[in-house]
């Protein structure tokens, strides 16, 4: 029996070559092992509402029906044409149809996932960049607008011959269904070359048992196209190839157990076109038996969800599920009550830093043991979590996958390897193995995101991610040199941003950071210097980014008009000072907040071993109990992700 809890435990398990763990070929024979564990075992239940006791109305599929459904969708894309090299792309809720689609997509040449709530725009260039010859998407349904979309960009894809429409309404029953599906009844345009095709009744003529043709998917095969950002016409698609995910998928599940699923059951309600719902809630515990159970079309933005998280948890026997910092902020507010949830082992949080304030009372309220872990798209998915067997290291991103390696390294002004980082010093965190993707699509996309350390075993990726490791082996992170801003575990580009207000006649200089949120962990604020002559208010800045920023998560939630943008001896935005100015006026503004506090002083600093750190001085109103005060003030600064030193100082 292999258990990781320490670093020892993983150099251990790597004296033993990768080859010899017999890992599958590809996703669907990985999909295959675990359904020979146990057929007529649950493999994924799913309901589709969550007020009340919605949830308790579930559909079930055993592992047998579920590879069932794969290899039908599998023959039908193939009879739509899909071959090899051919896309498939998806733009789909969370339901059991999603996930036929994926593996039976990978089954039979390449997925792509596409984020329902992009802006059509935004769609239209990811489907040209991937060249999708089939589109999956959801049917007209009440209260949704994805088939308008797909509708206003058919034209604009070339490459698109099919779009395959999914009935939401086919999980309804009785005179419900046939009315939703009468309400929702739109004309199709008729568009020469393009057909459009009922996903379910497409697929009903096709075997269950058997696969309608020969493919010998190798492990080098390309599987899917993950969009990871990019701005409006580059969006970036990682490449991943069926051993990637093979490999990813393997080592996850090593890391939180043995490898034993039968009677475990994963909750996902992350959505299923992010990598996360895909392997970590998806591929990995099928592929050793055990039961997912998928939440409603929303995941965790369905109304009801988690406010009856925690009977869910009892009615489903939950073992473990996974989120981002957000759902743990707001399932504080939610107390577990009576609800029985002595099935839940752990649950997993990534995507962003966690407060620790969040952590520490959502274990004390909860008492269900917190993970923290890392991973990026161009890592498959993880690539760290802190060992469930093992010490948990509060606020560290755990310790590394085995076979995959990761470290720290400090490179040079040009991005090239100059040396490893010793323990605890700040680098650049960096990835090599089998679970790291080849590159991006386009080509272009490659350039400076790989590192040569010269020891002739191949090339690093370059995280973007600074961090620093400890002498046990935990990595930690600590500040993002590409400058993503994370807003709820999703990945804004300031460019996405940046680009469109550049537009605006009056703007001559923008820059966007983000801004610390105690909810989201991050927000998008934009920093403004206007043309000379030029003049424009914050509120009609502001309204230009309603109309040309395509995406509704990237809108500012401040915007700031600067006299002079501060810039880099060579000319560029310098945006460091820009970030810690943010973090001083939110604190200041947040602080000021509390009755008894009379002033308020902050310094946010480049740290060598925190990444950011905030110095705070409080000074508390005369006649004020200090110790209480005190209390209030640490509880509001654990809130954010940010790391804060707090000081009292004399009145």
């Amino acid at each position: 029996m292999i258990q990781i809890r320490s670093q020892e435990d993983i150099f251990k398990l790597e004296k033993t070559p990768l080859a010899a763990h017999n890992l599958p070929e590809n996703t669907f024979d990985m999909l295959q092992q675990g359904v020979a564990i146990a057929p007529e075992a649950p493999a994924l239940h799913w309901f589709l509402q969550a007020k009340g006791k919605a949830y308790t109305q579930k559909e079930s599929y055993s592992f047998r029906e579920m590879l069932g459904h794969i290899r039908q969708t599998a023959n039908f894309f193939h009879s739509l044409g899909v071959e090899k090299d051919d896309v498939v792309s998806f733009i789909l809720p969370n339901m059991p149809e999603t996930h036929w689609t994926i593996w039976g997509a990978e089954c039979v040449g390449i997925v792509n996932p596409i984020n329902p709530l992009l802006e059509a725009s935004q769609i239209v260039d990811i489907l040209r960049a991937a060249g999708t010859k089939v589109l999956v998407t959801l049917a007209p349904f009440p209260k949704t607008d994805l088939w308008d979309k797909v509708e206003s960009l058919r034209e604009e894809v070339p490459s698109l011959e099919k779009v395959v429409r999914v009935h939401l309404a086919d999980h309804l029953k009785g005179m419900t269904k046939l009315l939703v599906k009468l309400m929702s009844r739109k004309k199709i345009r008729d568009i020469e070359g393009q057909e459009v095709i009922d996903f379910n009744k497409g697929r009903s003529s096709f075997p269950k048992d058997l696969l309608i043709f020969d493919r010998t998917i190798k492990g080098d095969d390309i599987a899917s196209y993950f969009h990871t950002g990019g701005t409006t016409g580059q969006p970036k698609l990682a490449a991943h190839t069926h051993s990637n995910e093979v490999f990813d998928a393997w080592a996850m599940m090593l890391h939180l157990g043995d490898g034993e699923g039968r009677g475990k059951n994963f909750f996902c309600a992350l959505p299923l076109f992010h990598v996360n719902g895909v392997f970590v809630t998806g591929l990995g515990p099928w592929s050793i038996g055990a039961t997912v159970t998928l939440g409603p079309p929303q995941g965790y933005r369905t109304v009801g969800l988690l406010a009856n998280f925690w009977r869910i948890v009892e009615h489903y026997k939950l073992t473990f599920f996974s989120a981002v910092p957000t759902v743990y902020g707001k399932l504080l507010d939610v107390p577990v009550g009576k609800a029985d949830i002595s099935s839940l082992e752990y649950a997993i949080c990534g995507a962003a830093p966690l407060p620790v304030e969040v952590f520490k009372n959502f274990e004390k309220k909860s008492g269900v043991r917190l993970l923290e872990g890392y991973g990026c798209t161009e890592g498959t998915c993880a690539s760290s979590i802190n060992p469930p067997l093992g010490e948990r290291k509060v606020g560290s991103i755990g310790m590394r996958f085995p076979y995959q390696e990761m470290k720290i390294a400090i490179l040079g002004p040009d991005g090239s390897f100059e040396r490893e980082a010793q323990s605890d010093e700040i680098g650049a965190v960096i990835l090599r193995g089998p679970n790291v993707f080849k590159g991006y699509k386009e080509s272009f996309h490659n350039e400076h995101i790989w590192v040569d350390s010269a020891d002739g075993k191949g090339l690093w990726y370059n995280t973007g991610d600074l961090g620093r490791q400890d002498q046990d082996g935990y990595f930690w992170l600590t500040g993002r040199k590409k400058e993503v801003i994370i807003r709820g575990g999703h990945n804004i580009d300031p460019r996405m941003i940046e680009e469109p207000m550049h537009k605006h006649p009056a703007v001559a200089l923008v820059a966007a950071v983000a801004s610390p949120d105690p909810k989201v962990g991050e927000v998008p604020v934009i920093f403004v210097q206007l043309k000379a002559g030029h003049h424009a208010t914050g509120e009609e800045l502001y309204h230009f980014a309603e109309k040309h920023i395509p995406e509704r998560a990237a809108l500012p939630q401040a915007i700031h008009i600067l006299e002079e943008m501060p810039l880099t001896p060579i000319g560029k935005v310098h945006k460091v000072p820009l970030y810690l100015g943010e973090i001083e006026r939110i604190f200041v503004r947040e602080i000021l907040k509390i009755p008894v506090v009379e002033k308020v002083k902050v310094q946010a600093t480049s740290d060598r071993k925190f990444g950011t750190l905030a110095e705070v001085g409080v000074v508390f109103k005369e006649g004020t109990n200090e110790k209480t005060a005190e209390k209030e003030v640490r509880h509001l600064l654990g809130q954010y992700a940010v790391k804060s030193r707090l000081g009292i100082e004399n009145t």
